[in-house]
């Protein structure tokens, strides 16, 4: 048996091969690839709502990150999938962890000018004084990129 098989089977887009793996394999669920993918990652990066729900289900680490820092819960702010957002959200996913460039899902929200994701983020407590390694704030990204609407939505 592939040690990947759980991997393997989300990168597919396979819900059905992804459940049985889970019910044969459930120890796989924060198995990680050489760039430290877990499957959790690895399907919100695919924007694959139904493989990210089924994997949840398992209690996956909502906060592993990879080789660069990042966490799903980051994936999906840029990416703009706020019910992606609200999943990882309600499956507690820490939404102040910061990246190896100490960005966190808010500065990476703003930065790709996902409103609708920044307000969801900074709702929920988004700190908005954690600056990356820059030395800017999601305030300071909305400001230099020119996003008022951003700016305004933050305090």
């Amino acid at each position: 048996m592939s040690q990947q098989k759980l991997i393997d089977a989300v990168k597919s887009q396979n819900l059905e091969e992804v459940k049985i793996v889970l019910e044969q394999h459930p120890s796989q669920i924060n198995m990680t690839d050489e760039r430290g993918f877990t499957p959790l990652l690895f399907a919100t990066y695919m924007d694959n709502l139904q493989i990210v729900e089924k994997l949840l289900e398992y209690n996956p680490d909502v906060d592993a990150q990879d080789v660069t820092g990042n966490t799903a819960l980051m994936g999906v702010s840029f990416k703009g999938n706020l019910d992606m957002v609200k999943l990882l959200l309600d499956n507690d996913a820490d939404i102040n962890l910061t990246n190896k460039n100490g960005a966190t899902a808010l500065i990476y929200a703003v930065s790709f000018n996902r409103l609708d994701v920044a307000k969801l983020l900074i709702e929920h407590k988004a700190d908005l004084t954690i600056k990356d390694q820059d030395g800017l704030t999601a305030k300071d990204h909305a400001n230099k990129l020119g996003f008022k609407d951003i700016e305004k939505a933050i305090h």
